[in-house]
């Protein structure tokens, strides 16, 4: 047989034992990835991050805390709990790529409006925690509070999911006094009940296309009344 064959049977019958050991050892469920995790040919050379659009990959990574020694038969439960620690997100899965990668997949806490402080605007998420977003990286068109009123807050997430247009058009949301709230439209302030729900709120749009198609001046939209959307115009 000559060297280069000889060098490829070496390396087929490397691949084999490893193979081999691989599939003993998962067959012992307790004592087997402790046993594969001493490999050097089970090292993290690899990580791919998924499911991002806010947070940067980096970021992962760093919470990861992998180094130079790091399996992939590490304990993946407490590798997720480390990326979950961002406050950016919201659940993280990890699982394996044989022999040397690690998938994360993430699924973030979207910001729902910007809230003013001393350091300028800073976006937050529906339960008012401060989100490591830097605005001047990533562009995001969001309504701004004077603070992180959780119960607008909600009410804002609720607006996103049923009805994303309406949402894209509020500019700012604040309290007015009492049980009253005001919103800024492009169109129009927007008044109404602080226990409003999404779907009464989005009954604007319809007046909203209707009033446009009449030119109408309309200079406030109130909610306040029961099954009424009340227009006042100039």
């Amino acid at each position: 047989m000559t060297p280069l064959l000889d060098f490829i049977a070496a390396i087929r019958w490397r691949a084999a034992g490893i193979a081999t050991a691989v599939l003993a050892a998962l067959a012992a469920p307790w004592w087997g990835p402790p046993l594969l995790s001493h490999l050097t040919f089970f090292r993290v050379r690899d990580v791919e991050v998924s499911g991002y659009r806010y947070v940067r990959p980096v970021d992962v990574l760093k919470r990861l805390r992998l180094d130079t020694t790091t399996s992939v038969w590490s304990d993946l439960s407490e590798l997720e709990h480390r990326v979950e620690m961002n406050p950016q997100i919201k659940s993280a899965t990890v699982d394996r790529e044989l022999p040397a990668t690690l998938v994360v997949r993430v699924t973030e806490n979207p910001p729902i409006a910007y809230v003013t402080t001393s350091q300028g605007l800073r976006p937050v998420d529906k339960d008012g925690r401060f989100l490591p977003i830097d605005p001047s990286r990533i562009a995001i068109d969001l309504p701004v509070l004077a603070r992180a009123d959780t119960a607008l807050l909600h009410l804002l997430a609720n607006v996103r999911s049923v009805s994303p247009a309406l949402f894209g058009e509020i500019s700012d949301i604040r309290r007015t006094g009492g049980a009253d709230i005001a919103l800024t439209l492009p169109s129009a302030q927007v008044r109404a009940l602080a226990s409003i729900s999404a779907q009464r709120l989005a009954d604007i749009l319809p007046v909203e296309a209707d009033l446009a198609r009449r030119k109408a001046r309309v200079t406030e939209l109130d909610l306040r009344f029961r099954d009424q959307v009340i227009a006042r115009t100039q």
